[in-house]
């Protein structure tokens, strides 16, 4: 067998206390397509900046082959003083590549190359990072989480992509269909070591729980063992008493053994709030029509949600699926058309954006609304570290602020206090987002079985196929249908063919609403503009490009104002109909800053197109 071109062997990582890393030992070979999974903040991120020599280990070895090439994809791209996303993604390759290819990913990626890395959003940031980890073709790509804050169709054409390369990888993702499709063997990072399946991510789980069940099997063996001993040292023949103290070392390494054994992490415990059953009728959308800076975002849609439906939302970013899911809910206006809602409707609503997040606000402060140390969920007081317990976080972190969390902390606690609301309708923008697996299954079981109705827009295609029982997707030019089923039930009702499948690279819109296809992101859109000749701005549109920042930046005003006084823990108590109605303004007029902010975006993304930037 061919020597590896990188070995890790017994690797430790220690920053006081428990070892985040111990003894950690695996090799990566020509060709391999590892995964390697584990529970948010088990150390997966740092064992794969130690892979690529960025961190230096407490103890171990790290070897790499001779000549061998290594390029780490980050979760957070440093841009440094970069001029241009080509410039960034060239400053990757070595002096042999080829910067050609650097031109063939920005373009498929849907990246224009000679904008500058400021202001981009989370996806493009994304894809300009993989276009220079991509771009060198090296002999081992260690990829962090690659499909965060991306759409479905560069998923799928990353996917493709990863597939197609010589490449060994190792790659960090909760995306369950992303690895089955990539993986052939896995890694789990386990309470600091390494365990190791040769099989690919389809095989994990079952081959986890058997692990897991095996380790409690002998942890009760060990148990039971300790029981005998005790006993023979209590009431067994003493008449050797070298024996007995023989026995009684023995007893004290058991005792030790089962004392320090890391049992497995709990998982969360997630269950959404009763509320009144709604009525049979929840949503009627009839012509639903909207616009921003003249492109259609939704055009004569209509539906009816019936209570117990189940409806996911899928397509490219930046199509319109926000829009749509605001719309329905009532937090924005159609331009055309009537919504209907049922009635006896409470909404519990995750927003993607998590803006509800203050990085100084404390855990307690945050699930309880500033109202003490208890709260109500189900019709029932409970203390909220009680509660916090549920979706694992500890009870001394209930004064933590909500700055130091990790991605996946701040997804869990967003969860923990839309729950706890009383709803009927749960909607869902993105929740998968930094979810570990454990949680990801709680998340699912909670959807699949919850007696109301949930509204779902995510990209996680296992996740769709697993709750939803129909999917609407962007068919061009603001049109939406809805169709039977999950992601894959769709897929099949359309002939295999993807939802905004030609997306990522770019293409004329005319040409993609003309073969039914979903509109193609911003990107895409803004390369194909100077082929249709540049737009105007009309008079209307510069104007409000011109006082938009402006009226933005008062409402933001006001809303911190309201939003101070509603800080204030006796206001609920002293008046709860105040409380409630400067909530309802707070809400009101985020919804309304919200539009402006894309509308302002849009008109911006006009100008520029407008002006050949």
């Amino acid at each position: 067998m061919a020597p590896p071109l990188l070995r890790l062997e017994n690797i430790a990582l220690t920053f006081g206390g428990t070892p985040l890393l111990e003894g950690v030992t695996f090799s990566v070979h020509a060709g391999d397509r590892m995964a390697l999974v584990g529970r948010n903040g088990s150390g997966k991120s740092t064992l794969l900046k130690i892979a690529a020599g960025m961190v230096e280990p407490t103890a171990g070895e790290l070897f790499l082959h001779p000549g061998a090439t290594v390029r780490y994809l980050p979760q957070d791209p440093d841009f440094g003083d970069a001029a241009t996303i080509r410039d960034y993604a060239l400053s990757g390759l070595g002096p042999a590549d080829d910067p050609w290819r650097v031109d063939y990913l920005l373009e498929h990626l849907g990246l224009d190359g000679a904008r500058a890395p400021t202001g981009l959003s989370g996806g493009e940031a994304r894809r300009a990072a993989i276009a220079r980890t991509l771009a060198p073709e090296p002999d081992i790509l260690l990829l962090d989480e690659p499909t965060n804050h991306l759409d479905l169709p560069a998923i799928e054409w990353l996917e493709d992509e990863l597939s197609r390369l010589r490449s060994a990888f190792l790659l960090i993702s909760h995306d369950r269909r992303f690895l089955e499709r990539l993986s052939q063997k896995t890694l789990w990072l386990d309470r600091g070591n390494v365990k190791e399946l040769n099989e690919g991510f389809s095989g994990f789980e079952a081959w986890r729980d058997r692990v897991l069940e095996e380790e409690e099997r002998e942890q009760h063996k060990l148990e039971r063992k300790i029981v005998r001993e005790e006993h023979w040292l209590r009431y067994g023949v003493t008449a050797r008493r070298k024996r007995n103290m023989r026995r009684l070392g023995e007893l004290q390494t058991l005792k030790r053994e089962f004392r320090e054994h890391r049992r497995a992490e709990g998982v969360a415990t997630l269950a959404a709030s009763d509320a009144a059953q709604s009525g049979k009728l929840v949503i009627e959308a009839k012509g639903l029509a909207k616009s921003l800076g003249g492109r259609p975002l939704v055009r004569d849609f209509s539906i009816r949600v019936q209570r117990g439906d189940r409806i996911g939302l899928v397509g490219p970013n930046g199509v319109g699926k926000s829009t749509l899911l605001g719309l329905l809910t009532g937090t924005l206006a159609p331009d055309a058309g009537t919504v209907r809602h049922g009635v006896n409707l409470e909404t519990a609503i995750l927003d993607q954006g998590r803006d509800a997040l203050d990085d100084d606000e404390t855990l307690e402060h945050f699930l309880t609304d500033g109202r003490g140390q208890t709260m109500v969920v189900n019709g029932e007081q409970k203390h909220v570290a009680s509660y916090m317990k549920d979706f694992l976080f500890r009870p001394e972190q209930a004064r933590t602020p909500v700055g130091n969390l990790s991605g996946g902390e701040k997804a869990r606690l967003l969860l923990a206090r839309v729950l706890a609301r009383p709803a009927n309708l749960l909607v869902l923008d993105e929740p998968t987002n930094d979810l570990d697996m454990e949680t990801l299954d709680l998340l699912q079981e909670l959807v699949a079985d919850f007696p109301g109705t949930v509204l779902l827009v995510s990209h996680d295609r296992d996740f769709l196929d697993r709750t939803v029982n129909a999917t609407i997707v962007p068919e061009g030019d603001g049109r939406w249908t809805v169709y039977a089923g999950g992601y894959a039930d769709m897929l099949a009702q359309r002939g295999g063919a993807d939802a905004g499948k030609a997306a990522p690279k770019p293409a004329p819109v005319k040409a993609a609403a003309a073969k039914g296809e979903a509109a193609a992101p911003k990107p895409a859109t803004a390369a194909a503009a100077p082929a249709a000749g540049r737009p105007k701005l009309s008079y209307k549109q510069k104007f409000a490009l011109e006082t938009l920042p402006a009226k933005m930046e008062a409402l933001t005003a006001e809303i911190a104002v309201l939003e101070k006084k509603l800080a204030d823990p006796a206001l609920f108590s002293r008046d709860p109909a105040r409380f409630n109605t400067m909530a309802k303004e707070v809400a009101e007029k985020r919804s309304a800053l919200e539009a402006m902010e894309e509308e302002w975006l849009e008109l911006e993304m006009l100008r520029e197109a407008a002006e050949g930037g």
